[in-house]
């Protein structure tokens, strides 16, 4: 087999409630990404996309590890893997340096952001994501790329997201237990973001919204910058949930019946429309209506969404996102989804599976790999842009990096 460092590779991991994808993808020489490889596993050992029996995971991560491996013909060495939960929390910090040169350079803008950053936060918890949102200099505020302007002193306003520091420890052990070593741990919202919203939703405002299993995942952008985000810790389990209740079936049939007859809408489902409904203890099947079904998941969808509006109003921005609501993950699919989600929302909705790119794009256009392929393109802009910093690091004079240093330190 070919070795991971022999090929330009990344990889995504992406451990969810409810499934388990690792996606390869290589860089070609042209810096177009092609996914070469994919592996799919049934979760276990995971609630509302925390760990809670790391052995189950590590064999799921095991065995869609494997799968990939086989088909892209490679052995994976490190990662880049998603992580949520109800423990992801987020704020918005500034920072102000004085500009120490006649314009901006790449230095001062690390020395703002790193300003910004330098807020106290509790020892349990780690940063996960520092993004800029705007830069001002003097009076002139809104800048997105502040380098060559000249001025006498700098702010920036970015974006913080953390996490529990155990919680991150615990995935990452699950990883690392497969012999592999995780480039990067990325918010589930934040790579999903990569694969599925467009630069001018993210111009006009948008809200991402990824429903999974276990969780919903919320990622606001106005004005091209990611200004908000958060983790509403109940998707489409509770929906299976209700379902096997209600009708009296085991989970796995549960969840299939949702997958494949549910409707979040119960007037787009005819009353003729039947179902056949396993039993449990080895009963017979049963019938039932389809729009009994539909009346049953409606309600819970209808939380699901009034949870979300809640959310942005609380956060100040359900009257800033123009572009609508992009929904996207395996809870969304279902049959009136998107037209149940328009009412309660009141503006536009759309269901969002990743972008196209080379390769096996085919296999992953789907709303559930969003967060997967997400990580892929996550990954790639990271290592283009180290690639491009070390190249204007060797460009830099011995007596420039001197100045610097004595910049930094007085």
């Amino acid at each position: 087999m070919s070795k991971a460092n022999e090929r330009d590779l990344i990889v995504g991991l992406d451990i969810g409630t409810s499934k388990v994808a690792v996606i390869i993808g290589e860089i070609l020489a042209d810096g177009d990404l092609s996914i070469v490889g994919i592996g799919s596993q049934k979760s276990k050992g995971m609630e509302k996309a925390g760990v809670n029996d790391l052995d189950s995971v590590v064999k799921a991560v095991q065995r869609a590890l494997d799968e990939a491996e086989l088909m892209a013909d490679c052995q994976v060495t490190s990662v880049n893997l998603s992580i949520s939960g109800k423990h992801i929390a987020c704020q918005n910090e500034k920072g102000m340096v004085s500009i120490n040169d006649e314009e901006v350079t790449q230095y001062d803008v690390d020395s703002v952001i790193h300003t910004a950053r330098s807020v106290k936060i509790s020892d349990d918890r780690r940063i996960l994501h520092v993004m800029p949102t705007e830069y001002a200099i003097d009076v002139q505020e809104g800048i997105k790329s502040p380098i060559g302007m000249s001025g006498m002193r700098m702010e920036a306003q970015v974006h913080m997201v953390t996490c529990a520091s155990d919680m991150a420890k615990n995935i990452e052990k699950c990883v690392q237990r497969c012999g592999l070593k995780v480039d990067e741990l990325v918010f589930s919202a934040i790579a999903s973001s990569y694969s599925v919203l467009t630069e001018d939703e993210k111009d006009l405002g948008v809200c991402l919204v990824d429903m999974g299993g276990g969780t919903m995942d919320i990622a606001v952008y106005t004005n091209g910058s990611l200004r908000h985000s958060a983790v509403i810790p109940v998707a489409g389990s509770q929906v299976t949930s209700d379902i096997a209740k209600i009708f009296r079936t085991p989970l796995s049939h549960a969840e299939d019946i949702k997958i494949g007859h549910a409707c979040a809408l119960s007037q787009m489902v005819g009353q003729e429309d039947n179902i056949e409904v396993p039993s449990v203890g080895g009963r017979p099947t049963r019938t039932m209506s389809r729009h009994t079904l539909a009346e049953v998941v409606e309600p819970r969808y209808q939380e699901l969404y009034e949870l979300i509006l809640n959310e942005l109003t609380q956060a100040g921005f359900s009257d800033q996102i123009a572009a609508g609501i992009v929904l996207t993950g395996a809870a969304a699919k279902i049959e009136g989804a998107v037209e149940f989600a328009e009412a309660c929302f009141g503006m536009p909705v759309r269901l969002a599976s990743p972008t196209p790119v080379k390769g096996l794009s085919d296999y992953v256009q789907d709303p559930s790999y969003a967060a997967g392929v997400g990580l892929l393109k996550f990954g790639s802009i990271m290592r283009e842009s180290a690639r491009n910093e070390e190249t204007q690091n060797s460009g830099v004079s011995f007596i420039s990096r001197i100045k610097n240093w004595i910049k930094g330190e007085f």
